[in-house]
């Protein structure tokens, strides 16, 4: 499995993209439009998108994905609040989702796309429907858990004390764990244990 970073240009998060076959693609929170640019300039087509939660800098690029012809995932507790006026009033209206879920995903629910396997962990508190995304010995984090930090709490759906169980939760999984984080840096689950005041 090959893991691609796209870091944003301005206001976004950190995208990433996944292939095993080396064309078909899996892209986990496409936050801009120019996504397509950096998947054509690998040779890869998005198959499926999968989406840590729904504020604009982690959506801002799934109307292209989907318009070409992506399957989009996200957590059943969030679908609702991609398209809510709670969610579109946080950008000031800037932005109008123009796609659809394809499916949502539970709890521990296990996915195989483009022949890689993911496992959806529930981690609520950054929003009610926060996933996390388990590939291999990967974590894709969205803005659950930061290098030395942890997302905010004060949007809507928000609530802190869901997400200290959350962070509770990954800190207690078995073994050590790339962490790819929605912003900032790269880290490891065995660093943020010792070093993210949150996790210790």
């Amino acid at each position: 499995m090959k893991i691609i970073k796209a870091e944003p240009s301005g206001f976004g998060s950190n995208t990433y993209i996944l292939t095993a076959d080396n064309k078909n693609a899996v892209v986990i929170d496409p936050s801009q439009t120019d996504i397509t640019d950096v998947l054509k300039s690998h040779g890869l087509v998005c198959k499926s998108v999968l989406l840590t939660h729904g504020h604009f800098d982690h959506v801002g690029g799934c109307n292209v994905l989907f318009e070409g012809g992506a399957q989009i995932y996200c957590g059943e507790e969030e679908k609702d609040n991609i398209f809510s006026g709670e969610y579109l009033g946080i950008f000031g209206g800037v932005y109008v989702p123009h796609f659809e879920i394809f499916k949502t995903v539970r709890d521990n629910e296990q996915l195989t796309l483009c022949g890689i396997d993911f496992k959806a962990i529930h981690t609520a508190g950054h929003t009610a429907g926060s996933m996390c995304y388990i590939a291999g010995n990967n974590i894709f984090s969205g803005d659950t858990l930061f290098c030395c930090g942890i997302g905010r709490c004060d949007l809507p759906t928000g609530n802190m004390a869901k997400l200290l169980q959350s962070l509770k939760m990954l800190k207690a999984l078995e073994g050590d764990y790339n962490v790819y984080c929605g912003h900032g840096e790269d880290t490891t689950l065995d660093f943020e244990r010792f070093h993210n005041p949150y996790l210790r």
